[in-house]
């Protein structure tokens, strides 16, 4: 996966504000007690998509783990809604 350019991101920045906006002012439409948004670093080797999410944390002011399913992860909470940057190994050889 890549990651969106500035248009990209400025469109789902924009997206997500209607969605808030409209989920504020539209009551009877059922939300989900809490959220996520996944950014996945591009494909490469293990050593680099972790260094990758090890960057994503610095600049999210987390600290990045590995997760018991083998995943690298860095995640920031903003209330109920989770921004989580994840690699996965391609295999589990990878990650050793």
């Amino acid at each position: 996966m890549t990651y969106a350019d500035s248009a990209e991101r400025a469109a789902l920045i924009s997206g997500f504000r209607g969605l808030a906006e409209y989920l504020e002012y539209a009551p009877e439409i059922p939300t989900p007690v809490y959220s996520a948004v996944y950014a996945f670093p591009p494909a490469g080797d293990w050593a680099a998509m972790r260094g990758e999410i090890d960057s994503i944390a610095a600049r999210l002011g987390a600290t990045a783990h590995l997760t018991g399913g083998g995943h690298y992860v860095a995640i920031r909470c903003f209330g109920p809604v989770e921004y989580r940057a994840v690699a996965i190994p391609f295999s589990n050889s990878d990650s050793e």
